[in-house]
Parts: C-alpha cells; sequence; structure tokens
C-alpha cells in the first residue's frame, strides 16, 4: 500500500491505493501556494494519516508539467513548486522517495488500467473541461514526450478558421500560452462560450449552452454545430498520429454524454481508420481519476 495524491492550485486530495481498483481517499485539504515548507509538510502529514509505510514511495498527479530529463515542474497556479526540482526536493524533505505526474497523464493511466481502455494498448485520455489536454498511454506506460508535452493536443496554431454548416466565419482567439488559433480556445468550456458569443452576441454559460443544445435551442445547436467541426479536425488528426484504438474523454463538457457522442461519430469521419465501433467515448472513473492514476503509477513502479 501506498500514498497517493491529486494536487491542484486549491487542494490536495491524499489516498491510500491498495491495489489498482482500491484507491480509498482521505478528506481534502488546502493547498499552501507560497510556502515550499508548508506544501512539503502537508504531503508528509497525509502521507502519515493514509497508513502507508515511510519505506514506500508516494505518487502525485499534479496540474503541471514535469520535464523528464531535468525533473523540474511547470505549475504557474502553485508558485511555491513552479520551477523546482520537485521530486528530489520533496524528497529531501520528507526522506520519501516521490514519483509525479501531470494529471492529464494520471487520468489517462486511470483510465487505461481500470476505465474505458481496459484491454487497449494505446489509450490516448482527452480533457475537455476548464482546459483542453490528453495524456497518452502504450502498453500501460505513460508516454510523457520530451519536456513531458506529449499528448497536449489543445495546444498550437491549429484553430478552424471556418467551422459548421453552412460555414461560418471563426477568429483565431488569443491563447494563455502565448499563441493564437489553439485548440484550447475553443474546445475548453469558456472556449464554448467564446464561439457562442462571437457566433451570436449572447453571453451564456457553458452549462446554459449545453442545455439548451439539449433543448433543441437554435442558436445552441449552431454553436454545438461548429465547436464538434473545430474540435474534432485536430483531435483525428491526433488519433492518426497516435494509433489510440481506444480516445476516453474526461473533464466537464464530458459530462454531456449527447456531445461526445457526436464528436466521436465527427471525429470517426474524419480519421484514415474506419470503424464502427465508438471511438470518442466518456471516461468510466467519474470519482478522482487523478487520485487513481496516481495510486496505479506508484504501486506499478514498487512492483518492478
Amino acid at each position: 500500500m501506498i500514498a497517493c495524491f491529486d494536487i491542484g492550485g486549491s487542494a490536495i486530495k491524499a489516498a491510500a491505493a491498495h491495489a489498482h481498483d482500491d484507491v480509498r481517499p482521505l478528506p481534502k485539504v488546502p493547498t499552501p501556494l507560497s510556502d515550499f515548507d508548508a506544501f512539503a509538510a502537508t504531503i508528509g502529514e497525509l502521507a502519515d494519516q493514509s497508513g502507508a509505510d515511510r519505506s514506500q514511495l508516494i505518487a502525485i498527479s499534479i496540474a503541471g508539467v514535469v520535464d523528464a530529463e531535468t525533473g523540474r515542474i511547470t505549475c504557474a497556479n502553485i508558485p511555491c513548486i513552479d520551477g523546482r526540482a520537485l521530486a528530489a526536493d520533496l524528497k529531501e524533505k520528507l526522506g520519501r522517495s516521490v514519483l509525479i505526474a501531470n494529471d492529464a497523464d494520471c487520468f489517462a493511466l486511470s483510465e487505461a488500467t481500470v476505465g474505458a481502455g481496459v484491454g487497449h494498448r494505446i489509450v490516448f485520455g482527452v480533457i475537455i473541461g476548464t482546459g483542453v489536454g490528453g495524456g497518452l498511454v502504450i502498453n500501460g506506460n505513460i508516454h510523457e514526450g520530451v519536456g513531458g508535452f506529449a499528448g497536449e493536443w489543445g495546444h498550437g496554431p491549429v484553430s478552424a478558421t471556418s467551422a459548421g454548416n453552412p460555414p461560418a466565419s471563426i477568429p483565431r482567439f488569443a491563447c494563455g500560452c502565448g499563441q493564437i488559433g489553439c485548440i484550447d480556445t475553443v474546445g475548453a468550456a469558456r472556449g464554448l462560450e467564446r464561439l457562442h458569443l462571437h457566433l451570436h452576441q449572447a453571453a451564456l454559460s457553458s452549462t446554459e449552452i449545453i442545455e439548451a443544445w439539449e433543448n433543441g435551442e437554435a442558436t445552441a445547436a449552431r454553436t454545438i454545430d461548429c465547436y464538434v467541426d473545430i474540435v474534432s479536425a485536430p483531435l483525428a488528426m491526433t488519433i492518426n498520429i497516435v494509433g489510440a484504438s481506444i480516445v476516453p474523454v474526461g473533464g466537464g463538457l464530458a459530462n454531456c454524454i449527447p456531445l461526445v457522442e457526436l464528436l466521436d461519430k465527427a471525429v470517426r469521419r474524419r480519421i484514415l481508420y474506419k470503424t464502427d465501433r465508438p471511438l470518442v467515448v466518456p471516461a468510466k472513473l467519474k470519482v478522482e481519476p487523478g487520485l487513481v492514476g496516481a495510486g496505479i503509477l506508484g504501486l506499478t513502479e514498487i512492483a518492478k
């Protein structure tokens, strides 16, 4: 049994991982943002509460990108760890070995191991929520790529400038990553809102747009038509490149099953491999996939 964590800018979630399908959460606590000593102490206290042996490693899923070569993390929403060689620094503070992976990678690993991707050799886990992201798992192992950015299909200047039927003109929106025209600017929840505002000059939340679409409202249907057209093309290209045979989707927008089904049909029309079987599917793990993925990551390491 090991201690595992899912760490975001607002909260640290911890659990005791007894097996891949037996991860027992502890109460979550606020994330110390500006004090690394407090951050490390909180991790240590929660690890002790889990009951895990201090000789065992701890595994962390985090909302940041870890460079596999340097071990340094990019994590702007937790300033006290941004730029640190976090695993090494935590090991020095806690006297425990530490494994760290991006939260989208842990999501993909959890789906590949105990979720929708069971039985598939190549699993591409997709997030469409606050942001657009993803993780790639090959033969049960996270593929991080150079700099830890493998699977990050949401960034890159590839967003369409014309979408929907009939075609509508779509501007190339500025992205927080510094580029123009990233899929994240349209495919994420705020992006869906941005798209609706552009098309109809009406400010609605993503949940309001989805609800209106499900109720048959025409302007929302037009927004969703354009949204699926824009998002499905780069997702299809990514699937062609990585060769995934299943694409579990998580994040807030993925809670709308009809939207995922529509995206799946559009993607399957655009990929080279033709199949009548659903490819882009709702994630099976609805509760704490990051924690589950971190637990699987750590348990797999100690079993080697």
